[in-house]
């Protein structure tokens, strides 16, 4: 596939359509103190489709990548309502995510993402097993634990955070296996904080490690942690605001048949973080997502059919630079990319490493004109208006 600039796009040329005012930098439009938006023309196998680009400069001091994330972790918003929220010069949607389905009637969909979310430092939730994600079939070796993150470094990296968590109790130590996920892993213990929101939890506990539409398990149980003790318990997983300082355990299988064991007052503590597979520099920012580009190479197994609307982030000199990459959804666009053709594009950008995020109607990039007060949305979404997302990756600049 063959990767050209868009005519428009001539710095010695009009700026693009849908462009902010500014200054022209090389490769792009200045939005920001190191940070520069473009629009692309991709030669697709399906006909000609259009791209949008954010270049990064993480060699810049006033520029930082963050989560872009609502209140909650089971809760959505658009991009654009995310990025104004956040003060946000540009960003894009970011992992898969909890979305409405009739697998388990009567069980409403939560909004969390399938992988790990990390903002500022603070882990807010781990991964749910794979064979509860949503979106394409992952590719060889890749998990729900991969991330795209943003080291204390100010590096930009590719790697895995696994849950390494535990709940002391007076009868010994279980196993943690969850962290305000919207899927447990069966017979297992998840953990769900302040962070998770007010959603049901009752979806935590439907499906099977290998299939999500498999039926809500009937062996269920649930604690509630508050000060270190033991404060209520229920059979069935609850809903509702959990007050900071409070933890409320949820357990399914072998895992309900553990908290039963615990009774109101008894303490109880409970540990968890996210460990990193590679890295010892630890995420001040992550997500979750899959790879599709590693150390200039595709990953093997790349999906070669599905063509689709995308958005993908790539990862370029050494980690200092990060590109946001999203197609357009006009309709004369729609024929889209597959993820191998998606891997290929990145390469062609410059990327060296490269993580494929949420499309469909999900595809959506915004940017912040100097002085503006608000953000604009540059690609046309599938569905005609943008999406509530789970989270999304966002440039700031405090230039």
């Amino acid at each position: 596939m063959a990767v050209a600039a868009c005519g428009a796009l001539a710095l010695t040329g009009a700026a693009p359509a849908g462009a902010v005012p500014g200054g022209a930098a090389p490769g792009g439009v200045r939005i920001a103190a190191g940070v520069t938006y473009r629009q692309l023309d991709l030669a697709g196998s399906r006909g000609l489709v259009h791209a949008h680009v954010v270049s990064a400069d993480l060699r810049d001091p006033r520029v930082r990548i963050g989560l872009l994330h609502p209140t909650a972790v089971a809760a959505r918003a658009a991009v654009s309502r995310l990025a104004d929220a956040q003060g946000a010069v540009a960003g894009v949607n970011g992992d898969f995510f909890d979305i409405a389905e009739t697998q388990h009637p009567g069980v409403e969909a939560t909004g969390a993402a399938d992988g790990p979310a990390v903002a500022d430092g603070l882990v807010l939730k781990g991964a749910v097993p794979d064979g509860q994600r949503f979106g394409p079939v992952l590719p060889s070796g890749a998990t729900t634990e991969d991330v795209l993150g943003v080291g204390t470094d100010g590096r930009a990296r590719l790697d895995r955070l696994a849950l390494d968590g535990s709940v002391g109790t007076p009868g010994g130590s279980l196993p943690l296996r969850g962290l305000n996920q919207f899927a447990l892993p069966q017979n297992s213990v998840g953990a769900f904080t302040a962070q998770w929101g007010s959603a049901s939890r009752v979806r935590a506990v439907c499906g099977s490690d290998t299939d999500r539409a498999a039926p809500c398990s009937t062996d269920t149980y649930e604690v509630t942690v508050r000060q270190g003790r033991v404060v209520s318990a229920a059979a069935t997983p609850g809903g509702g605001p959990i007050a900071p300082g409070t933890t409320v355990l949820v357990g399914r299988e072998s895992g309900a048949r553990q908290l039963r064991r615990l009774s109101p007052g008894e303490p109880v503590t409970v540990r968890h973080r996210l460990v990193a597979a590679a890295s010892r520099t630890p995420f001040r920012f992550a997500l979750g997502g899959f790879p599709v580009l590693v150390h200039g190479q595709p990953l093997p197994g790349l999906d070669t059919r599905a063509f689709a609307v995308r958005t993908a982030v790539g990862i370029a000199d050494g980690g200092r630079r990060l590109l946001l990459f999203a197609l357009d959804g006009a309709p004369a666009y729609r024929g889209g990319l597959t993820v191998a053709q998606l891997a290929d594009a990145l390469r062609g950008l410059g990327a060296v490493d490269a993580f494929n995020l949420d499309g469909g109607g999900s595809t959506t990039l915004v940017t912040r004109a100097p002085g503006a007060a608000a953000v604009a949305v540059r690609n046309h979404p599938t569905g005609g208006a943008e999406r509530p997302v789970a989270n999304g990756v966002g440039v700031f600049s405090a230039g």
